[in-house]
Parts: structure tokens; sequence; C-alpha cells
């Protein structure tokens, strides 16, 4: 029987859905970025001259930002300058067309510009409002700035980073603007699905610290219950043993040996099969309380031998465990290759480079592909075209020249609300 032909894959489920996207730097282009991977039109509002901030980021790539073109993949770009009546009415039509508005200016800009959500949902009641701040737009703290390092310090996640005896330390990445971003696509997304049952928009607020403490995992359970506070404790975790890094003749392996069934089948891997049936190591708590005698008989067994040796030995027995990698040594990791997570992005200049792809795999549904590069707009590249689809018959919009330089564009508006304090969130 003839083979059955293979179905093209339909375009992302998201496909349909415009976005309008006031952010910049990364909360706010990552959330965006994770919306146009799953087939959303992204439209980015920059400001003329210099757009994102991240533009001017280093590393760069003939001239172009690595970092701008990394968060920014597949969208299109136009600058408005909020003070021309033309570019109001184009802003004006976008909303209509639009579905999703996404910004992460301090809460108020947004209002004093004359696009809060208030008059929004009044004026666009179909649209989808998410905003992206640093507390929040309610709170005695929703007014202040909030960078993802302040957030990490508030919200807990630094006191828990590093060693028992060492200073705490920030995650390695920005784990609060980029988990805020996150947050924020699930709440889109939600709403978008809310949509379809009462046509109706929603507001979604997302604060950055209130993400900080959702991903606390256990710790304030841990202190509500025990009354101590949880502090560092390397890279073991508080519950689980053996769950941590050990010392191998040529570097360092982390097995997760979680429950009592895998910590008898890494003992047998170990050649030490009474480690399992030691008294102090027979359970999982008891493993815990004693865990740096379980660590020195582990080493003294593992130390012997490579680390490779010992990986290929545990994942035969189904042990999970790794070598700690280098970032160098992601760009060949065969699982990630063979899930196209590494894939290729340009800017205007046309030299790609490699970075993540979209780990939201869809049965179906079009990925990313890894050997034709993502590109990341120019300033500005869409507006004619834009206008064009939107604009064509109420004559010519043409881009302000510097001779109108009185007037200012959205961001620069919201630039001046700000100038006091911080900028928005990273």
């Amino acid at each position: 029987m003839a083979a059955s032909m293979q179905m093209e894959p339909k375009k992302g489920p998201l496909h349909g859905i415009t976005v309008l996207d006031f952010s910049r730097v990364l909360a706010g282009p990552y959330c965006t970025m994770v919306l146009a991977d799953l087939g959303a039109r992204v439209i980015k509002v920059e400001k003329i001259g210099t757009g994102d901030d991240t533009r001017e980021f280093g590393p760069f790539v003939e001239g172009e930002s690595a970092y701008f073109s990394c968060f920014n993949r597949n969208k299109e770009s136009i600058v408005l300058d909020i003070k021309s009546p033309r570019d109001r009415e184009l802003l004006e039509r976008l909303l209509d067309e639009s579905d999703v508005l996404v910004e992460n200016f301090r809460p108020g800009v947004m209002e004093r510009l004359g696009y809060g959500p208030d008059r929004l949902a009044l004026t666009h009641p179909h649209l989808i409002y998410s905003s992206i701040s640093g507390f929040g737009h309610t709170g005695p703290f929703s007014e202040l700035p909030g960078y993802d390092m302040v957030v990490q310090a508030m919200g807990g996640i630094m006191s828990l980073t590093g060693w028992p005896d060492g200073e705490p330390s920030r995650v390695g990445t920005s784990f609060g603007d980029l988990s805020a971003a996150l947050f924020a696509a699930v709440g889109i997304i939600a709403s978008i699905y809310s949509r379809t049952k009462d046509a109706q928009g929603t507001r979604v607020d997302i604060g950055m610290l209130d993400c900080q403490a959702a991903l606390m995992e256990t710790a304030l359970a841990r202190y509500d219950i025990e009354g101590k506070v949880p502090n560092r404790t390397g890279d073991c975790h508080p519950s689980l043993a053996p769950f941590e890094s050990f010392r191998a003749k040529d570097g360092k392996i982390v097995i997760a040996a979680g429950n009592d069934t895998l910590f008898l089948l890494m003992a047998d891997v170990l050649g030490v099969p009474r480690l399992a049936f030691d008294p102090r190591f027979i359970t999982n708590d008891l493993r815990c309380q004693n865990r740096p005698a379980m660590v020195a008989e582990m080493e003294e067994v593992l130390s012997k031998k490579p680390v490779q040796h010992w990986v290929d030995l545990l994942n035969e027995e189904g042990v999970p465990c790794s070598p700690i990698n280098t970032i160098d040594k992601l760009f060949d990791n065969p699982q990630l290759k063979a899930r196209n997570m590494i894939v290729k992005v340009q800017g205007q200049a046309g030299k790609s480079f490699r970075t993540a792809g979209n780990p939201i795999k869809l049965t179906g549904r079009e990925d990313l592909d890894a050997d034709m590069p993502s590109s990341s707009p120019g300033l500005g590249q869409h507006r004619e075209a834009i206008l064009a689809e939107l604009m064509s018959h109420y004559g010519s919009y043409n881009l302000p020249s510097s001779q109108e330089g009185e007037e200012r564009t959205v961001e620069e508006s919201a630039d001046e609300e700000s100038r006091q304090a911080s900028k928005t969130p990273s």
C-alpha cells in the first residue's frame, strides 16, 4: 500500500492574530517574540531615529545589534510620532486592526499619552491590553522603577542562589524579565481564548515581582511550615538527594537520583550496592539529613573515572545525569539539534548568527526553519507597507523630516514622563 502523503504543516496557532508591540528592551520583546514564533503578526512601534534601546546593545554583527535581533525576529517595525495628527490617526487604525497591545512602560505613561487601558477598553473593547512592569499597576510599589536585578533581589531568588558560605548571587540570565515575559504570554493567550466566548478584550497586568514570588517553588511554604529561613544550598536540591553535582576524575557530573529506585540503580552503576541499604541513606529524607556523608561515599567512587564514563553508564540504566556544559557545547548538542532548537537570525545587513529556537513544539504546526535565518526588522522598515495597507486611501503619510523636530514620538514622550526615575524594566 502506498505510503500516506505527509501533510503540509499548518501555520502557527496564533496565525491571524495581530500584536501591536510598544515594548522595548527585554521583557516585552521576549513576550512578543514568543507570540510571533506561534504565528502572530507582531508590529513593533519604535521611536524615530534610534528605535528600541537594544539596537545599541552589543554584541554587533556588521554594525547591527545581535541583542536586538535575538528577541525581535519575524516582527515588523514602524516608527510613529505621537504628536503628529497623521500618525495618531494611523495609530487608531492600527488599534482597530490589532488583537493585542503589549507595553512595558512604567504605570501611568500610556495613560498620559492617551492610550491607557481604560480609554482603549471603551474605544477598542476587543483589544487585549498587556502591561509588563516591575510591580504591576496596583499596590504601594506600583510607580517604582523595577529592573531585573531589583526584582531578583526583592523577590528572594538572590538569597537562594549561590553557595552557603558565599554572597547572594544574581541568576545567570535575566530571570526577572524572562519569567515576566512568559507569564505575560500565558495571560495573553488565555485572554485570546476567552475572547472567543464573549468577544471582549481583557487587561493583562504583569508585575515582575509577582512572577518572582510565583517561581519560589516551595521556599515560602517551607518557611511557613518550618519557621526557618531557606538559604543558599549551592547546586543541591533542598528536598532531594542525591540531586547535585559530584566530582569525577576530570570534572563535575550532575546526578539527579531523586527517589529510592533511582538511588538503588545509581548505587549498582557505581559498583557499590551497599549504599542503597546503608541505614543513613535508605530513604530520601535520611539522604538529605546525611548529605555530606553520602557525597563523600559517592565521590570516592566517581573520582576514579572521567565524567563521560559515568554519564554513559548512568544513562544506560535510566538514572538522570549530565556533564556541566559550557555554552559552546550547546551548539552541537544532538538533542537540541534534533529538536530544531538552534536556529539562525539575521539583521538587515544579511550576516546570520545562531541563537535559541522556539521550545513550544506543536504537532502539525510550522516551526522555525533551522537552516533559513529569521529576520529582525530595520528601524521603520515596514512603515510604508503598513501605510499602504491601512491608510493609502487617506493620502500621503510620509515619515516626518528632521525639520519637524519639535514633534515627539510615542517613546520619546514616554521617556520624558519617566525622566525623573529609571526607565522601564529591561
